[in-house]
């Protein structure tokens, strides 16, 4: 039989010569047959081992063969039951496969049925755990400590797990306030490090004459304050992971350290003459390009080439789809659960300037926009009034917007809301007068819309659907 391994599957039957010939019928398949003859003794093997798939005759001497199905489908519900059936008996049959049986055979029945139906239950239970795993890397909404559902986030997802289970070292690139610790820290929690410590070192908020101390470490007396002997983040992710945040910012010098550290796997404290070995696994992170800054020699390039062994790179969330809406809804329910706000959500205005908005800071932004609003405000929707500059300001000029052009058309107190239609065509209109004058550059229209093209593209693939839908 093909395939990666044998598949086992236990047969419940109380009729020694019938479970006999089912076996040869099973063996022909190069199934891996278990036999028992009671139900006791089925529950037995079912908690010794779980099958591919199990064969129940329903009725048994010692137990209701539906009372074991549903047992199976509690404890191993992802395990293909077939149940065997006299004719008189297709009725509970029919209740079986209402309880969760993927099928059933009626005695007298052939090799040929018997292995088809097991064939059939066993590439069904492939295609559900296939399914299971698509629907886990596809469209997860979270990944660790990440939020967010878009495209672009899931690619970040799925590098995360390709890359984690080997030591090569990771350079992530990325906007400030795009979640570069996170990554890193994700990459620690995937990998076979994680129950090792993960340290995390921001190179550009330590001065430069302490920073070769914060990595290796120093020896008493090594220099005025140097009070005790001090062990540096490189000893400290010994067996883990050390993250190097901003590395671009850490002097000429340090890197030349780095550098022979990375390359003996060793290190040296300051003002010691001791060498000891260090096992580290390598994440580094910066918010510029770090090949154009060893190409202006502010980056020494053998470094460089050392630690861009695998480079990530964090998308802004102004291209991150929906995202913002997402991760603000988070945000919101954290920070009134701390403040005791009722807030909910936030209103359909609201989350229109989120979406539309640029986020120039990126996640951080955001989480500061909103524990803004939740410090200072209190309700059960976020409303437009509510939110800071410079969104409070956007979330204005949209409302205007439409007000003026309803009073362009004319429409006054006695016939109001005659000539107001629906938000998604306004924006549907828009959008496409957009494209038709930016002859359909999708990034300069969006530009001159200010959204990102990400959600012009998105847009256009929905109405797309929708048309088709209608033919």
């Amino acid at each position: 039989m093909s395939g990666s391994h044998i598949k086992t599957i236990l047969l419940i039957e109380d009729t020694v010569p019938l479970a006999r010939v089912y076996t040869e019928y099973m063996r022909s398949e190069s199934y891996n047959v278990i036999h028992v003859e009671t139900g006791a003794a089925a529950l037995a093997a079912l908690a010794d081992a779980i099958p591919d798939a199990v064969v129940l005759d329903l009725k048994l001497p010692d137990m209701d063969g539906l009372d074991i199905l549903r047992h199976i489908r509690e404890e191993a519900p992802d395990t293909s039951v077939v149940v065997i059936t006299a004719h008189g008996s297709v009725n509970t049959a029919v209740e079986a496969m209402r309880q969760g049986a993927f099928d059933f055979i009626v005695k007298p029945f052939n090799a040929t049925r018997l292995n088809v139906t097991l064939r059939n239950a066993l590439e069904r239970k492939r295609l559900t755990r296939a399914v299971e795993v698509l629907r886990k890397t596809l469209d997860r909404d979270r990944f660790h400590d990440f939020i967010g559902a878009s495209s672009e986030m899931q690619a970040v997802y799925r590098t995360i797990e390709s890359v984690a289970p080997s030591k090569a070292s990771v350079f992530i690139t990325g906007e400030s306030g795009t979640g570069k610790e996170l990554a890193a820290d994700a990459i620690h929690r995937t990998s076979p490090r994680r129950g090792r410590a993960f340290v995390a070192l921001n190179c550009a908020a330590i001065p430069k004459d302490l920073l070769e101390s914060e990595i290796f470490g120093h020896v008493k007396g090594a220099f005025t304050g140097a009070t005790a002997d001090r062990v540096g983040a490189a000893q400290a992710a010994d067996g883990g992971t050390l993250f190097l945040d901003e590395i671009c910012e850490m002097a000429l010098d340090i890197q030349v350290k780095l550098l022979r550290f990375i390359q003996t796997g060793t290190v040296q404290p300051v003002g010691g003459s001791r060498v000891e070995k260090v096992d580290v696994r390598f994440v580094c992170a910066t918010n510029r390009d770090p090949l154009a800054e060893a190409e202006a020699g502010r980056f020494r390039e053998d470094l460089y080439y050392r630690l861009h062994v695998v480079p990530l790179h964090l998308p802004p969330l102004r291209d991150r789809e929906d995202d913002a809406v997402l991760i603000a809804r988070a945000f919101l329910k954290d920070y009134s659960a701390e403040e005791g706000r009722r807030f909910t959500g936030f209103s359909p205005e609201v989350e229109a300037v989120f979406r539309a908005y640029d986020w120039p800071g990126n996640v951080r932004q955001l989480q500061n926009v909103v524990r803004n609003v939740v410090v200072l405000h209190d309700g059960e929707l976020v409303e437009p009034g509510m939110l800071p500059e410079p969104l409070k300001s956007r979330a204005k000029d949209s409302v205007a917007a439409p007000a003026a052009a309803i009073r362009a058309n004319g429409t006054g107190t006695e016939t109001r809301g005659a000539s107001i239609r629906p938000l998604w065509l306004v924006e549907k209109e828009i959008i496409q007068e957009a494209l038709r004058q930016c002859e359909d550059d999708v990034p300069k229209a969006a530009t001159l819309l200010e959204i990102s093209p990400s959600t012009i593209y998105r847009k256009l693939q929905q109405w797309k659907a929708e048309a088709a839908g209608k033919r």
